[in-house]
């Protein structure tokens, strides 16, 4: 017995592009394994095309979250469903990969955590469902809030980001679909991956879609901060061993050093790589190498200098 009584005429939504039906695969049934994952393929090989389009609206999203975390405030996801789930993932892998606070990148889904796991769709009908976690985050003008809605209709997403919008945050909204930019939205992102090959399942294209456009985000956030130095990832954690050897040899390749000392290194460093090469490069202790960290916002660049450097991590 479902916990949800849907209303008896719910929206019609045949008219969004994420619900058209896939003119070439409209003998899907009848395929081969090999020609539906052929057909599956060359539909994935469109989306970065896709992406492309929008990425002007996304570097201008991109660079309100990074105002928005150089003040001290958040990025915040808003989703349901695949769209949730893909929020929460990303936010919960800018800890681990840039060492950032748990609390600087926050994915929220309609439903809770247990939504993460167990299917609760019928909680993206509620237009204020995201308002009592927004009311408990104190989101203000600081924060940057995403809402995440492959068709561009979920009222749980569309609530919330309105919300957001009215205690002073920076807003965006991503969609698999066409449509108009709503007043409340100060930047919309509509990639238009066209229909599914199993229509409507909008977990495929434009779930693939959903994760570039996050991972741009949040990486091109980081990287606006000083996450990176040319293109490693200096403020990893190294809290497992594949963390750790890539710390290793990403201190090895900047400082020159072997691996025996880069691991020593790292140690003293308390398993921070950008202390650690602060540390080696300025002669300092992890203290002194703190606040020189401090003083240059989290850019390395700023400490030790600009500087090309071969091979790769």
């Amino acid at each position: 017995m479902s916990d949800h009584a849907p209303s008896s005429s719910p929206p019609d939504r045949g008219h969004l592009l994420t619900e058209q039906r896939n003119e070439r695969s409209l003998d899907l049934d009848a395929m081969s394994t090999l020609g539906v994952l052929n057909l599956i393929n060359d539909e994935d090989a469109t989306i970065a095309g896709a992406v492309r389009a929008q990425i002007e609206h996304i570097a201008a999203f991109t660079d309100r979250v990074i105002a928005s975390l150089s003040a001290g405030g958040r990025l915040i996801y808003l989703g349901a469903g695949t769209s949730g789930r893909l929020g929460v993932l990303d936010a919960s892998e800018c800890p681990p990969t840039f060492r950032s606070a748990p609390e600087q990148v926050v994915g929220l889904i309609a439903g809770g955590d247990r939504a993460l796991r167990v299917s609760s769709e019928h909680r993206e009908d509620e237009p204020d469902g995201a308002h009592e976690a927004l009311k408990e985050l104190d989101v203000g003008k600081h924060d940057s809030v995403l809402g995440i809605a492959a068709g561009g209709t979920t009222p749980y997403v569309l609530g919330g980001v309105e919300l957001a919008k009215s205690l002073g945050a920076s807003t965006g909204l991503l969609t698999c679909t066409p449509i108009e930019r709503p007043d409340w939205c100060d930047v919309l992102m509509a990639i238009e991956t066209g229909p599914e090959v199993l229509t409507g399942s909008t977990r495929m294209k434009a779930g693939t879609a959903t994760k570039m456009v996050l991972n741009m985000i949040s990486t091109g956030a980081m990287v606006g901060l000083g996450k990176c130095y040319s293109n490693m990832m200096v403020d990893l954690r190294a809290s497992n061993d594949k963390l750790r050897d890539r710390a290793a040899r990403i201190i090895s390749t900047i400082c020159g050093l072997d691996r025996e000392r880069s691991l020593a290194l790292l140690d003293a460093a308390d398993n921070s790589v950008k202390h650690a090469i602060v540390m080696q490069s300025r002669g300092v202790d992890r203290d002194e190498a703190e606040q020189l960290i401090m003083q240059a916002g989290g850019h390395l660049s700023k400490i030790i200098g600009e500087k090309t450097i071969g091979g790769g991590a």
